[in-house]
């Protein structure tokens, strides 16, 4: 695995566990929406690209926000 793809992951996850306490709902979502708002897309399309891979390292939050992402840009 790639160190840009490591430091997505490493990203994704601190961001879910800054939201956790939130609940997990409230957590995926806004996950989700701080990566929609403040990462370029080469660094979501890393991170969708994890998600391809089931022990890539992503916590539970981060993958479940990142399959929200990848639901939202297949609906349009």
């Amino acid at each position: 695995m790639s160190g840009t793809r490591l430091s997505v992951i490493r990203m994704a996850n601190d961001i879910a566990r800054n939201f956790a306490a939130q609940g997990d709902a409230a957590a995926i979502e806004a996950t989700a929406e701080h990566i929609t708002l403040f990462w370029d897309p080469r660094m979501k399309a890393t991170a969708l690209g994890a998600l391809q891979e089931p022990d890539c390292g992503l916590s539970a939050i981060a993958r479940a926000a990142l399959y929200h992402l990848a639901e939202n840009a297949a609906n349009g």
